[in-house]
């Protein structure tokens, strides 16, 4: 069958499964655009490319099956290296293609070429230029492998525009063979019995759960080691929903804004069991500070996180949910020999930090309006499994710290690039591969005005998210960061809490919008917006600007020194 390089892509593409993509069209990019009009696939139109990548991510993110992405080249290529940059640290799995101009002026700074391969080299698993429209099924299929398999992550593959055009015979490749490309998965036996045997030991155990965890989907093998040891978890900020928060082992959030049980438990235990966590220096705070009588059982896909940060007594390479089958497995047999540690004191000095130190906040009725109460307002009146979506800032650590994550994929976030702007498309990617489910994306007032725009995208398209702007009018964390660290100097964060106004510009995209001022207006919008399910829905809180994370570890810091609560006077009451 002989097919055009644009035919054979987005043939390749359904071999692959997608159902969805999402893009914006250009000239270089154009060609593919026309079969595209009798595939089976779903294409969203997004507003700018960034969107695409980031709405790829969330989709992602809510299934576990690879986002995919289609953008033109030049600037629209340069516009996706956000979104792969950030894919790349959260090895979330995307497949993005971009237009190229055509292979024979490549060089020549024709109009909208840019050197796409590489500019993405460094933030991507790894990259194709197509330059045989023949191998276009090879590639497809190897870019799709690649990004699922072993740590997953953002793959991209450059198509030039007379590579679309030109002519090949079609056939699907049944084998990928990558030569150097081989991911270890089952771990070494002996490791995984010297990890039974350091758990056995163990007077002061905490299971350190990454984001590793979630990839993995090894969520409910998680759930069985901690209940069969008794080991407490604590879930880092992209593993939050890997472990249930409702559970009674379950710590919570370590780092830099997280409980603090979870970070004194790590910073006190002589045994931390990390799974597919990478020592984050969010969490680790002052490195040669961290845990300092811990012995480490360190287990993640990639080898090149092993002994990066923290090196780990027993090293173990290989898939999260596979390893931990197996170490439960262990665990039996090394129970079956020999008594293991009593572990009681170390639960009851657990469970005497969790009761002396909650997370506190207090909301007046008659007092401004606090972020934490908006949350959690939220939380209580949706369904348990609704995924939630953030952008990156205060309103960020607020959410993952009071969201009740009792169930897996439901916490859509940016955490190792950080990416302000990142809610609204990934809430949108989330609900188009999860429509059965309710999304919430909380956000920030600075973070909404970068990527509002793509609620065009999910009014036109009827993609029902449900967004919370938590208006302070401020940049909140570069604030707090200037009140806490830099004499109160206040230097270019200010942003109004009504230039725009969120409401009229919420409606003029096509969405429901309301403001809401006070306390007691909070749960009968929420209310409101819930009955709502055809069109996006925007709630403006203006809450509390003086209002502050805490906990808090200041950077460069050691973990001991995090700072529990404000001190006395700060905040308006």
């Amino acid at each position: 069958m002989k097919l055009t390089g644009a035919q054979a892509l987005i043939k390749s593409l359904e071999m692959e499964g997608t159902e969805v993509m999402f893009g914006l069209p250009g000239g270089a990019i154009l060609p593919v655009y026309d079969p595209l009009i009798e595939s089976s696939i779903r294409h969203i139109l997004v507003r700018h490319e960034q969107g695409a990548g980031h709405m790829a991510e969330g989709y992602a993110h809510a299934t576990g099956r690879p986002g995919v992405a289609m953008v033109t080249s030049g600037p629209a290529a340069t516009n996706i290296v956000t979104p792969l940059a950030d894919a790349y640290l959260d090895s979330i799995p995307l497949v993005v293609i971009t237009g190229q101009v055509p292979l024979s002026v490549i060089g020549t700074d024709a109009f909208q070429e840019c050197d796409t391969i590489g500019i993405t080299m460094p933030v991507t698993k790894h990259n194709w230029l197509v330059t045989d429209p023949q191998d276009i099924p090879r590639i497809v299929r190897e870019a799709f492998h690649v990004a699922t398999t072993g740590r997953p992550g953002p793959v991209l593959i450059d198509f030039p525009k007379d590579i679309a055009n030109q002519m090949m015979d079609w056939g699907w490749p049944e084998l990928v063979d990558l030569p150097g490309y081989k991911p270890n998965l089952k771990g070494h036996p002996k490791q995984i019995k010297d990890a039974a045997r350091l758990m056995s030991e163990a007077k002061r155990p905490v299971i350190y759960a990454g984001g590793g965890i979630l990839k993995a989907r090894a969520a409910e093998a998680l759930l069985e080691l901690a209940e069969l040891t008794g080991i407490p978890v604590v879930t880092t900020l992209m593993a939050r929903g890997a472990f249930p928060d409702r559970h009674e082992l379950c710590l919570g959030m370590p780092g830099m804004h997280g409980n603090y049980t979870a970070i004194t438990a790590i910073q006190r235990s002589d045994l931390l069991i990390a799974l597919g966590s990478r020592f984050d220096d969010r969490v680790t705070g002052k490195v040669d500070g961290f845990a300092p009588d811990a012995k480490i059982i360190h287990v993640d896909i990639d080898p090149a996180e092993l002994g990066k940060v923290r090196r780990p007594d027993v090293p173990i390479v290989g898939d999260c949910k596979n390893i931990i089958e197996r170490l439960v497995k262990a665990v039996v047999a090394d129970r079956a020999k020999h008594d293991w540690a009593d572990i009681s004191p170390w639960m009851e000095t657990v469970r005497g930090w969790q009761r002396d130190f909650p997370l506190q906040y207090e909301q007046f009725e008659d007092g401004p309006l606090k972020p934490q109460f908006c949350i959690e307002a939220i939380r209580d009146h949706t369904p348990t499994d609704t995924i939630v979506a953030s952008g990156v800032g205060q309103h960020q650590m607020w959410t993952s710290q009071h969201w009740r994550f009792d169930h897996p994929y439901t916490w859509v976030n940016s955490g190792g690039l950080g990416t302000m702007g990142f809610a609204i498309p990934a809430a949108i990617g989330a609900k188009v591969g999860r429509p059965d489910r309710t999304v919430w994306a909380i956000d920030g007032d600075g973070c909404f005005q970068m990527t509002a725009q793509e609620l065009v995208t999910a009014s036109s398209e009827r993609i029902p998210i449900k967004v919370a702007i938590l208006n302070n009018a401020y940049l909140g964390m570069v604030r707090q960061w200037q009140h806490l660290f830099y004499e109160e100097r206040y230097s270019e964060v200010y942003l109004s809490p009504d230039l725009p106004d969120y409401v009229k510009w919420a409606e003029a995209m096509g969405c429901v919008a309301f403001r809401v001022d006070s306390p007691e207006d909070v749960v009968p919008t929420i209310e409101k917006a819930n009955e709502i399910d055809d069109r996006p829905v925007v709630i403006d809180f203006r809450t509390d600007a003086s209002e502050n994370v805490y906990p808090m570890v200041p950077v460069g810091h050691s973990n001991d020194d995090v700072i529990v609560g404000p001190p006395a006077g700060e905040g308006s009451r």
